[in-house]
């Protein structure tokens, strides 16, 4: 299938509806990146695909060809419908978006966004980023909200939890609890491989002494 697919458009043929539907949704996650971008925007209109079986590239990129073949649509009611089957390569901000527009996305629906949607993984530069908000998930669910009660002990819920706020949690009147608690600071645990420009004694030797450092700055900036 991705030989013919290849030879298909090596001869140059066009990813449009017909080739589309011929390709259904068995074999899209065959196409490839270059493949993926050559598809004509208007023939998702008339040709339902399901990428969520398909790599995150592929939804991300399939995504943003659904966008602008329903941008048109996207302040009627229907829009949501339209773009549902391939929300799970959707941006933060989109999806902020449509929690201003009472989409009542379901749960099963929510868990299988970009978690990088949901929330911006630790590093060792910058803290974690929650990105969407209670209130915006709020907006996302609808009606649907109270079910998120029941997936607060598996992720991805359960990581969204622990980085938003508490109060904001209790907020939403769900019964959500392990975020954090007023006057705390949530700190996730880093989960990255030793540098290797560095003997591992070295960098456990800085981690060591960064507390004495820092309350050596303080007493200095007290002083002067």
């Amino acid at each position: 299938a991705s030989a013919a697919i290849k030879r298909y458009v090596e001869l140059g043929n066009a990813l449009n509806a017909t080739a589309l539907d011929a390709i259904g949704t068995e074999y899209v996650c065959l196409l490839n990146a270059t493949q993926l971008k050559a598809i004509d925007p208007p023939s998702l209109r008339v040709v339902s695909l399901n990428p969520s079986a398909c790599s995150q590239e592929t939804k991300n990129l399939l995504y943003q060809k659904a966008k602008e073949a329903f941008s048109d649509q996207h302040h009627l009611p229907a829009y949501y419908e339209l773009i549902l089957p391939y929300l799970e390569g959707a941006p933060a901000a989109d999806l902020k978006v449509l929690s201003e527009h009472d989409v009542n996305m379901n749960v099963a629906t929510f868990v299988t966004l970009r978690r990088d949607s949901l929330m911006v993984s630790w590093n060792p530069f910058t803290p974690c980023i929650l990105l969407l908000t209670s209130r915006e998930v709020q907006g996302l669910l609808g009606v649907h909200l109270p079910e998120l009660a029941r997936w607060q002990r598996r992720a991805p819920v359960r990581d969204w939890i622990a980085l938003q706020q508490q109060p904001e949690l209790d907020a939403l009147h769900i019964g959500l609890t392990g975020g954090v608690q007023e006057g705390y600071i949530n700190l996730v645990t880093p989960k990255f491989p030793a540098p290797s420009s560095a003997p591992l004694g070295t960098v456990a030797m800085v981690f060591h002494l960064l507390p004495a450092l820092f309350l050596s700055f303080l007493m200095v900036s007290i002083l002067s």
